[in-house]
């Protein structure tokens, strides 16, 4: 589903292509850790430094690598379609090849890589089916898939993807809402089942950096799901 049918701020609304060259210099002081890092340091069904080779499909600017690679994993590339979020990335110097690709589409050869994860992409990606598909494609036969992304339930009540240009004009990133039975049946039609599945909720950690989300209290912001493949 489009997020528009959900959108009560209306505030200007990118491209994804737009959206992301523009919100590269300010990206690593607008997402917190608390989003996604968080979610990852709680999964219980990966052994972090056994990670022999890892893929981190929509890199951006690289957190999500250099966090895989502190946890321990030994090698791991980057795939992303900006040219100016890949910039940064490349500047943190821990990837071990970084491509310039459509994350649906990535040329990358098949049955690389131990783990492949995709990290708060998947509510700018209009049917979930490519990219499951991609990475299983790309996934070792015992390769986990981590998808960890901005929860369909905060969404739904209206906040988009979004960052405040340096006029402080807030403009959004043109997005999509997932339900969970889309990832399961994307996910299952690609070959992979369910290991593991956990969500954040606003708490005080939250408050403390965003107090005007008070009111979110309680309500679920970010979800992480690992996929394993069918025997």
């Amino acid at each position: 589903m489009d997020f528009s049918a959900f959108d009560k701020r209306r505030y200007p609304t990118l491209s994804i292509r737009e959206g992301y060259c523009e919100w590269a210099g300010s990206y690593e002081d607008t997402v917190l850790d608390l989003m996604d890092i968080r979610l990852l340091e709680r999964l219980s069904s990966i052994a972090w430094p056994t990670v022999g080779h890892a893929l981190d499909l929509a890199c951006g600017t690289g957190r999500i690598g250099a966090w895989l690679k502190q946890a321990g994993a030994r090698r791991v590339d980057g795939v992303d379609f900006s040219e100016a979020m890949s910039a940064k990335a490349g500047r943190k110097g821990v990837y071990d090849r970084l491509v310039l690709a459509d994350v649906l589409a990535t040329g990358l050869a098949p049955g690389s890589y131990d783990l492949v994860t995709c990290v708060l992409a998947d509510e700018h990606i209009a049917e979930l089916g490519p990219l499951y598909r991609e990475a299983a494609r790309l996934a070792t036969t015992d390769g986990r898939f981590v998808l960890a992304g901005y929860h369909w339930h905060f969404q739904m009540l209206g906040v988009p993807v979004h960052f405040d240009r340096p006029t402080g004009e807030p403009v959004a990133i043109q997005s999509y809402v997932h339900l969970t039975s889309d990832h399961v049946g994307a996910a299952h039609d690609a070959g992979f089942h369910l290991a593991e599945m956990v969500e954040g909720v606003v708490d005080d950690a939250w408050i403390a950096q965003k107090p005007q989300w008070a009111s979110y209290r309680h309500h679920p912001v970010s979800f992480a799901l690992v996929w394993a493949k069918s025997a």
